[in-house]
């Protein structure tokens, strides 16, 4: 078996240990080297051919941000980022994937020895998807306010659901929505401190409001609502008001929050008034909820794997026939609006 080579940055020796041992401990994975800058990891990487880096943020002589925005216009390869769990850092992290960053892990604050062991299997996982990732150099794209589509659909809901890759995605289909689209649900695999963050700078590039869900927010036209890390997030239907339930839970698909509960309580809540897109992600999770909203009547679409960053959810909702189109990522947006659209009303003699 040809096992992932992996070439770990970190300028805590701490660190690159603990990060040798547990990916070196995965039969799938070989750990060709470790580096203490980026300097030194440009050499490793010329010398060892890597076929995914771990990167922390902070490093002497040169930040990661930098280190990555030079490594993927010369040489692109799957990166993962270790970063620690503050607002500050959340902001970076998200700039490291608008830059080609496959996805990023939370480095623990506290007994980092023990943390670190603690989300091993994530972090093996993780770098297992960014093996099998096509990534791209990227730069953030410029607000790009909508103009209004005269929808109307109050009563229509759209849900997404996005995993590894799914920062760049969901933006790219947010911002090509029009204030006045139909109200949106959405629930992306990040951990608690990330959501919040993350939700504000979608707010500031998107013609949508885009905000973390809190239990009992009403899901209404021109409005996003995120599920917070570690929540589950469900929608509930009252007469003619939606809502959204937050709730703590057990993991689905290993998951909180999870895909499948969100699409599953559309399936169940709103049926045809529903329209449901899965996109990049690794894993299964959100394909069995997108094929109960096909069977209640919702549209759903799954975003093709050549834009995919890891064409993981959205093959599995393909192969069980749940999603009713398969669109490249630039499409959706226009696709899920279409379906969602009510009629305009006629024109007054």
């Amino acid at each position: 078996m040809t096992r992932t080579k992996v070439l770990v940055v970190d300028d805590s020796a701490l660190m690159r240990q603990l990060l040798t041992d547990l990916l070196g401990a995965d039969p799938g994975l070989e750990v060709v080297g470790a580096a203490a800058d980026p300097y030194a990891a440009w050499d490793k990487i010329k010398q060892l051919a890597p076929d995914v880096v771990t990167l922390d943020v902070e490093m002497p002589r040169m930040d990661g941000l930098t280190f990555l925005g030079k490594l993927m216009g010369n040489r692109p390869l799957p990166v993962v980022m270790v970063s620690s769990l503050t607002e500050r850092n959340c902001d970076t992290t998200f700039r490291a994937l608008e830059l080609g960053a496959v996805d990023f892990v939370t480095k623990p604050k506290l007994d980092v020895a023990a943390g670190t062991v603690a989300v091993a299997e994530e972090i093996v996982a993780k770098v297992k998807a960014a093996a099998r990732a096509r990534p791209q150099a990227r730069t953030a794209p410029p607000p790009r306010p909508a103009a209004g589509g005269g929808f109307r659909a109050t009563h229509k809901v759209i849900a997404l659901g996005a995993s590894t890759g799914g920062c760049e995605a969901l933006s790219a289909v947010l911002t090509g929505l029009p204030p006045d689209a139909p109200g949106v649900v959405v629930v992306i695999h990040m951990p608690e401190g990330f959501t919040k963050s993350y939700a504000a700078r979608l707010d500031r590039t998107c013609a949508v409001r885009v905000s973390e869900a809190k239990d009992g927010d009403r899901v209404v036209p021109g409005h996003v609502l995120l599920a917070p890390g570690n929540f589950h997030m469900s929608v509930v239907r009252s007469g003619a008001v939606t809502t959204v339930r937050v709730a703590a839970g057990p993991p689905v698909n290993r998951h909180r929050p999870a895909v499948d509960v969100l699409f599953r309580s559309c399936a169940q809540e709103l049926g045809p008034n529903a329209a449901g897109a899965i996109l990049t992600g690794m894993g299964d999770d959100g394909a069995r909820g997108l094929l109960e909203m096909r069977r209640t009547g919702a549209r759903t679409v799954a975003q093709d794997e050549a834009t995919c960053v890891v064409f993981g959810m959205p093959k599995e909702a393909i192969a069980l026939g749940a999603a009713e189109a398969v669109l490249p990522l630039g499409r959706i947006a226009d696709h899920l609006l279409r379906v969602t659209a009510d009629p305009a009303p006629p024109a007054r003699a």
